[in-house]
Formats: C-alpha cells, sequence, structure tokens
C-alpha cells in the first residue's frame, strides 16, 4: 500500500539485519527498536504512540520468547506485528445494524476528506450485501455537494434523497430529519446522511453536526480522515470526538504516496477503531478494515486473504468449472482466454493484487515498471480474430496475423507472442486438469512429478550394429526392404546356438533353420552378386 511503503521499506531493512544473527543481545534488540523508533516517527505516527509501542516490544523482544526460540529474528518480527495490530484496534469491527430498519449512518469530517465519494462506496459495498441503502444530501455547504452526491449515486446504482439545491441554501438538520423520513416510506433499510466539512475544526461545524446527530440519532457516526493530512489527523479526531463523538473511523487515500502514519495513531488514541478503507479513486476501491492484515502489509508478509476474497468477488464459480473441463479436453480457446483475462481486470488492479503477495516489497521495481494496459491489449488483439480464428488457432497464417495486428493496432510479434503464451498456457493446464506437475519454463520437469498419464513407449529403431560401413548399409537395406538378416534370423530362432545352428531345421525350407530360397534370392541380389 502505498502510504505506508516507506514504512514498510524502513521495517523490512531492520528485519534484514536480524536475520544474520542466531542469538539477539540486548544491543541488538535496543538497536532494533531504535531503528522501530525512527521508522515510525519518520512515518508521522504520534509520539505518545511510538513511546508505547517500542517500549512493548523492546520489553517482549527482550523475554523468555525470543531467547528460547529456536529462530529468534523471526520472533522479534512476530512480536511487532502483534503489537502492530493493537495500535491498529485489535479486533475488526462490523457496522451494528438497527434491529429496526434503517439503519441510520452519518458520515463527518473535514472538507476534502473525501466523505461524499465515501457515500457512494459504502452505500454500493451494502448494495453488494443485498441492502437497500438511501444516500441523503446534508452537505449544503459547499458548492455543488449536492450535485456530486447524485452523480456518485447514480454510479453506485443507489438512490439518493436530495430536496434541497444547495450552495449555501436550505437547512441541513431538516434534510436530514426528512431523509430518514423518506427512507422509510420507500423501504430503504439503510440511510447514509453526508455532512459538511470545513476546511478547519470550528464551532460552527461541531455544531451543525452535533444538531443533525441529535435529530436523527445514528446507529453509526463514521469520521472520515484523509491519511496523508499528517500529525494533524490526531488533532482532528480528537476535536471531532469531544464535539460530535463517533463510532468508528474510515481512512481514505491509503493510495496517496505520502505518509501516512498519523491515521496509524487515530484508532490507538481514541479509541475508536478503524472500521473501512478507501484504497482508490473508483467506487470498488473500498474495503472493510482488518487491522491483522493491514499490519501484515505494513510488514511486507501479505494479505492472501484479502485477494482470495476479492477473487472470489470476481470469478464466478459455474464458468470456473466449464473452463477446468475445457482445459481436461482440450477444448480451450482463445475465446475463454479472453474471458479469464476479463475476470481478472474486473478484480481491479493487478499491481494492488500482487503487492499483498508476501515477499512484494522485493519486487517493488517490477511492480511499478508493470504496465496496466498489457491486458487491453491483448483483448483488442484477440477481439480482432474472427470467431473461426479463435476456435482455431492454427488458422493463423502470417497474413491472417498482418491482419489482426493493423486491426489491434499492435505488432505481428505481438500477436505471435500471444498465441505463443495463449499455447503454454493451455499445454500447462491441460497437465494440471489430469493431475499432473506442468514443465515450468525456464525451470525443466519436475523429479518425481505424474504428467497425467502413462509414458508412451517409444519403439527402438531397427538397424545394422555391424562395423563395416558397406556391410552395414546393406543390411540396413535389407531391413528397409522387410527381409530379416541372416544373423538376426538364426539368432531368434535358434536361441542358445552360438552361430545359429543346433535347431534341426533345414535350410532353404522357409523354417526356423534359415531363410527361403526367395529371402536368399533377395539379399544376392542386393549384395549386388
Amino acid at each position: 500500500m502505498a502510504t505506508f511503503g516507506n514504512l514498510s521499506d524502513r521495517l523490512a531493512e531492520t528485519f534484514k539485519n536480524l536475520r544474520t544473527k542466531g542469538k539477539l543481545s540486548a544491543a541488538d534488540v535496543d538497536g532494533t527498536v531504535r531503528e522501530i523508533r525512527r521508522a515510525l516517527l519518520d512515518a508521522d505516527v504520534a509520539l505518545e504512540v511510538v513511546k508505547d509501542f517500542t517500549g512493548k516490544v523492546r520489553e517482549r523482544a527482550l523475554g523468555d520468547e525470543v531467547s528460547k526460540a529456536l529462530n529468534p529474528a523471526q520472533q522479534v518480527v512476530q512480536i511487532v506485528n502483534d503489537e502492530l495490530i493493537t495500535i491498529l484496534g485489535g479486533q475488526q469491527r462490523r457496522l451494528e445494524f438497527a434491529k429496526k430498519p434503517p439503519t441510520i449512518i452519518m458520515l463527518a469530517g473535514l472538507q476534502g476528506a473525501g466523505k461524499t465519494t465515501l457515500a457512494g462506496k459504502l452505500a454500493k459495498w451494502l448494495a453488494k450485501d443485498g441492502h437497500t441503502p438511501l444516500l441523503v444530501a446534508a452537505d449544503l455547504q459547499r458548492p455543488n455537494a449536492v450535485t456530486q452526491l447524485e452523480v456518485v449515486a447514480k454510479q453506485a446504482g443507489v438512490a439518493v434523497y436530495a430536496p434541497e439545491p444547495g450552495n449555501g441554501v436550505g437547512d441541513p438538520v431538516k434534510v436530514a430529519r426528512d431523509g430518514v423520513k423518506y427512507a422509510l416510506q420507500k423501504v430503504h433499510d439503510v440511510v447514509i446522511v453526508d455532512t459538511a466539512g470545513r476546511l478547519g475544526v470550528d464551532a460552527e461545524l461541531m455544531k451543525q453536526a452535533a444538531n443533525i446527530r441529535k435529530a436523527i440519532d445514528p446507529d453509526e457516526v463514521l469520521f472520515v480522515i484523509d491519511a496523508m493530512i499528517g500529525q494533524d489527523a490526531v488533532a482532528t479526531a480528537k476535536a471531532f470526538q469531544d464535539g460530535v463523538d463517533f463510532t468508528g473511523v474510515v481512512l481514505t487515500k491509503l493510495d496517496g504516496d505520502a505518509r501516512g502514519g498519523a491515521a496509524l495513531s487515530v484508532a490507538s488514541l481514541t479509541g475508536r477503531p478503524i472500521m473501512f478503507a478507501s484504497t482508490g479513486e473508483g467506487l470498488d476501491d473500498f474495503e472493510p478494515f482488518h487491522p491483522d492484515r493491514m499490519a501484515g502489509r505494513i510488514l511486507d508478509l501479505g494479505d492472501i486473504l484479502t485477494l482470495i476474497e476479492q477473487a472470489q468477488g470476481a470469478f464466478d464459480e459455474d464458468e470456473a468449472r466449464k473452463v477446468a473441463e475445457k482445459f481436461a479436453t482440450d477444448t480451450f480457446t482463445l475465446d475463454d482466454f479472453l474471458g479469464q483475462m476479463q475476470q481478472l481486470r474486473n478484480m481491479g488492479s493487478i499491481k494492488k493484487m500482487m503487492s499483498m503477495l508476501p515477499g512484494a516489497g522485493a519486487m517493488k521495481q517490477q511492480l511499478e515498471n508493470f504496465d496496466e494496459r498489457e491486458i487491453v491489449r491483448t483483448e483488442a488483439i484477440i477481439q480482432s480474430m474472427t470467431k473461426l480464428e479463435r476456435t482455431t488457432p492454427k488458422l493463423l497464417n502470417g497474413s491472417r496475423r498482418l491482419r489482426i495486428a493493423r486491426g489491434s493496432g499492435s505488432s505481428v510479434t505481438e500477436v505471435n507472442q500471444l498465441v505463443q503464451r495463449f499455447e503454454q498456457a493451455a499445454k500447462m493446464m491441460k497437465t494440471v486438469a489430469k493431475g499432473g506437475m506442468p514443465n515450468i519454463p525456464g525451470m525443466g520437469p519436475i523429479p518425481g512429478a505424474g504428467y497425467g498419464g502413462k509414458p508412451k513407449q517409444v519403439a527402438k529403431k531397427k538397424g545394422s550394429k555391424l562395423g563395416n560401413p558397406a556391410k552395414r548399409a546393406a543390411e540396413n537395406a535389407a531391413i528397409a526392404s522387410g527381409v530379416k538378416p541372416v544373423g538376426e534370423t538364426a539368432s531368434a530362432d535358434a536361441a542358445g546356438s552360438g552361430f545359429g545352428l543346433g535347431s534341426g531345421a533345414q535350410p532353404g525350407k522357409g523354417k526356423a533353420g534359415g531363410p527361403t530360397e526367395e529371402e536368399m534370392a533377395a539379399l544376392q541380389k542386393m549384395l549386388g552378386r
């Protein structure tokens, strides 16, 4: 995650120095804690939180759990991970829905924190779970805030209640109260109230937000905070807690490149959990906040669970089963390949997905250089093919590939590379579908691995083994014409006899003792006699 990228790099470098030590001394622990303290302060984590965090890490690192561990370095990483989870809130906190609908959710925060866009993200996320959210435009101060909420609601596919034009016109308290009544009439089970923000904390803002809260009695008050505002995040959070109070925190702009450590301090200093995180500008760039998973990302331990959840949400199980059957029966086509690519793109940014893998920090440069548009170019190439060409790639001769390249705005080389990648992928997946292990390019076959079937018996080539070139050529010619050489017949028919004798058969009679007269004549003719 970009916001905590620098913090992740600093911590990874600190732990790297520990891995070379078989046993940690008190000096090693003190040096590690000192580096952790510097990394946290440089990331804008509040001083009070840093002191408490490093104190607990040092105490545990000098205790028995590290000194008796088989790998002290890994144990220290585990301690830092545990304490990081603690300052992020410990356990995940879910939304609490009202026993009698509608559930009322009020959004509060400074102007520019992203409340209006977040309202649409939250509404879309709730709609996916079967809820019927209603957005209420109670921000009547900021220019065009009402219009923006209407646009966001349309993009999210949810209803919006906006009786006032905004731009300084209307009573936000009345709009919020009427919005709840409207939700009851139209049977919406969730109401999300977007309130006004200011450029800074002031008495007027707090009074208005407090009046709205008093009027609608919300089940949840979410404090929306920009992860990039630095140390001011803590002061703002405390001011809102004193003036309005809130039940949970939402972090926005976690995809930014600023130091976001101050946002990590909010949960620890206010005692309110971080419930959601906004990770991009799209309405789907929104996810519940899991302290343990976020700690894993910061420490470059990966976030496989979130990656699996995203995959489950994007991929159709029935479609995946059909594709597996096609792999097994060797009927996987470029059309199927295109469908898989599109499903992969529906999961979101590939860079974000790869960054959730353990050790992704070591591939930082490769991730930065990865071009997300590669999938779009691949789709363009496949869509430039005819239906027959997609089902039968063997038809793609030179002229067809040139036409496809021109139609997709690519080069013939790129078309060739795509076809080659497709054939390799289909071959590997067919092997896997049959229960074997694929031969991964660059690695060679895996010893002891099955390949989905019995190995084919390769027939040995028949040929003469004579040392004399002339006789060897003559004997090979005889074999090619179907005539058995004398030696071969003798050795096969008179096993145990050193020279092909003793079989009891008369030569020239067509029996086991030797060749027939026709065979002898053919042999004489071949030898030129």
